[in-house]
């Protein structure tokens, strides 16, 4: 089976009340973590890759690693662009093989995005792969992505619907209350799940997207600190709450944080455990073990698309 697009995925998505877990690659092991457990629950995947990555792994050698995922797996797979910051960066990942690329111009005008993002949808389009955008601001860090809480602001549904029309683009990132990294709340975690209704009622049928919806798993972040790690206070997005997104026209929720979180705690209590081992295949084989695990718990649990196939 060759790379797909998104496409049919979201469509069985919208219509079971379900998502599609978009998983950030810049390794081996964690694309052998995530595939691997997509194998046991036969789910679908969206792998993707972040200015980041491309610049640590060099795009062509993740390329190559889903692709051997694809053959390895027989299992649907979208390559994906994260975050891409223009439209130059996005062609050429089109023209590399992706099967859909974020064109992320939401830090412009509203106009400006929409010029900007229809410009890519144009080019992609005509090369059979699928467009997200986003509108709105998530605060927080991811990679190059760096957003205050003052520049953070929450997606307008008329907007949205608007941006949607003009653009023609095939999914809309919005921002509800996520945020991305480990610290994506201060006090009670709060989804605006009035406004994601809106946005959904003026869209039917319409696939959106959760960025920053890691839950930062309480054990992992446990399990580092305990190991040396300093991460205290770290909070994600509850589970009920990624569940109820996903039933109210979220079709694709992006997970980063979580994978980073458990292949850092796998590999420092490997390490802590057995000081003389100099051997990176068994902690990283550890923390390859530790990524499948926590991706199988959110297929089930969290996604809700095991069984796909």
């Amino acid at each position: 089976m060759p790379l797909v697009t998104s496409k049919e995925l979201f469509s069985r998505a919208y219509d079971g009340n379900f998502a599609i877990g978009a998983f950030n690659v810049n390794n081996m092991e964690i694309i052998q973590g995530i595939v691997d457990a997509a194998k046991e629950e036969k789910a679908p995947l969206i792998l993707q890759v972040s200015a980041g990555a491309r610049k640590y792994a060099n795009p062509t050698y993740l390329k190559k690693l889903v692709e051997a995922a694809v053959e390895d797996s027989g299992l649907p797979i979208v390559l994906h662009l994260d975050h891409g910051e223009s439209y130059d960066i996005c062609k050429q990942c089109i023209d590399d093989g992706f099967t859909s690329v974020m064109i992320d111009a939401s830090h412009h005008p509203f106009e400006e995005n929409i010029a900007i993002t229809k410009k890519v949808v144009e080019y992609a389009h005509s090369k059979g792969v699928v467009v997200e955008a986003e509108l709105g601001r998530l605060a927080g860090i991811e990679d190059d992505v760096n957003v205050s809480e003052k520049d953070a602001a929450y997606t307008n549904p008329e907007q949205a619907a608007e941006f949607v029309k003009k653009t023609g683009v095939d999914s809309l990132a919005i921002a509800i209350g996520t945020s991305h990294g480990a610290y994506k709340f201060k006090g009670e975690p709060q989804l605006d799940f009035e406004r994601l209704q809106k946005i959904a009622k003026l869209m039917p049928g319409y696939p959106l997207v959760l960025h920053g919806a890691s839950t930062v798993l309480p054990e992992f972040v446990e399990l580092c600190n305990k190991f040396g790690g300093d991460i205290p206070g770290a909070q994600g997005v509850p589970e009920e709450m990624l569940r109820k997104a996903a039933s109210l026209g979220v079709c694709k929720i992006n997970i980063d944080t979580d994978l980073r979180l458990a292949l850092t705690a796998a590999i420092r209590k490997s390490l802590s455990e057995n000081p003389g081992n100099f051997d990176p295949r068994k902690y990283l084989g550890e923390g390859r073990t530790a990524i499948k695990e926590m991706v199988r718990h959110k297929i089930v649990n969290v996604l809700g698309c095991n069984n796909f196939l």
